[in-house]
């Protein structure tokens, strides 16, 4: 943990969390996005989401995003790419900012999604649907820049390949 130190406060800065996005593409080059909705004894139950997770002490964020990736959806990444962008979020209750690092992960197109038990169901979703469901901003703010990185001939960004 990382504390940030103001002229008037100090903070707690850590990341425990990973968020990936998988995505599979068309032959004509359209994406669609995987989509888990979260079982009501969950938190946030009900909500559509990526997957997320927990990082374990002996995991990088990328080995999280692949191992999560396994467990809450059966699929193994075909490629996996680390996304310019950076989730955060503020936990009052403990006062500190959690920074989210992105993934994208692409999968065949036809593989077969088993849900946790985190999860009820799931849906593959193109890009305007994905961002009507999913809750928050910055999970927008990825599936955009995923969209743009994928599907755009040039586009500016620059996606770090991590090798499987």
């Amino acid at each position: 943990m990382i504390f940030v130190c103001t002229k008037f406060t100090v903070m707690k800065l850590t990341s425990f969390l990973i968020e990936a996005h998988i995505f599979r593409q068309s032959q004509n080059g359209d994406l669609e996005f995987l989509l888990l909705k979260r079982a009501e004894d969950e938190k946030y139950p009900g909500i559509w989401q990526m997957v997320t997770g927990s990082i374990k002490k002996s995991e990088t964020a990328f080995q999280t995003a692949v191992r999560e990736i396994k467990e809450e959806t059966g699929l193994v990444p075909k490629k996996l790419w680390v996304v310019p962008n950076v989730n955060s979020f503020y936990e009052p209750v403990n006062d500190y900012l959690c920074m989210v690092p992105v993934f994208a992960a692409l999968v065949e197109y036809n593989s077969n999604v088993t849900v946790s038990t985190e999860h009820t169901e799931y849906k593959w979703a193109n890009l305007d649907e994905t961002k009507k469901l999913l809750a928050w901003k910055g999970q927008r703010v990825s599936v955009d820049t995923i969209h743009e990185y994928f599907t755009k001939e040039r586009s500016f960004l620059n996606f770090v390949e991590i090798k499987l």
